[in-house]
């Protein structure tokens, strides 16, 4: 399928999706009277390795965003993240499959334990392009346009964040093959 056909076919879900984000984004206040930004509070980088011998290697940035909710437990919290990154596929034969990019929109809610407040946890689902279609020896994506989902813990240094994560990969039974791919990637994070 073309990219222009996967536009028309998947543009309008992907378009809502990313503008129901970006609208969810506030404006920083102004400062010493700068007009609102919606600059990002932070970036990452992030590396790791999936199922089918890839490696993934991302770079994006992060909006911290004003909602949260305080229960006895902790402190539960939302942001809105952007990514872009490169998959390095190798055959189980040796040999480089593919090169494939990643480009990525996700929500996550993120939870901060009252007993231990520099530990989080957090899960997110967002909508990914993945061009061209994956493929390694072993499986093969039958749509660009693709899920991805996560569950991370971490730990925050002052303006730095590690976290290991758990991601997953798959078009949530829009076409089929749908193998999915799963990644155990560790996350460095900072804030502006």
């Amino acid at each position: 399928m073309s990219l222009r056909q996967n536009i028309g076919k998947y543009g309008a879900m992907t378009a809502l999706i990313v503008g129901a984000i970006a609208s969810a984004v506030p404006a920083r206040p102004a400062l010493a009277g700068n007009p609102p930004t919606l600059a990002p509070a932070g970036a990452f980088v992030q590396a790791g390795y999936g199922d089918q011998h890839t490696d993934a290697y991302l770079v994006g940035v992060t909006w911290y965003l004003p909602w949260h909710f305080d229960f006895p437990v902790g402190t539960l919290a939302a942001a809105a993240e952007a990514s872009i990154g490169r998959w390095h596929t190798t055959s189980s034969r040796g040999g480089s499959t593919a090169w494939p990019t990643q480009i990525g929109a996700t929500p996550v809610l993120r939870l901060y334990p009252s007993l231990a407040p520099r530990w989080f946890a957090e899960i997110g689902v967002g909508p990914n392009y993945i061009v061209p279609l994956f493929h390694s020896g072993e499986k093969r994506f039958s749509t660009e346009f693709n899920f991805g989902d996560h569950f991370a813990v971490g730990r925050r240094f002052g303006a730095s964040e590690v976290s290991m994560r758990i991601e997953h990969f798959s078009n949530a039974g829009i076409d089929h093959p749908n193998p999915g791919e799963n990644f155990v990637q560790v996350r460095y994070s900072f804030r502006f």
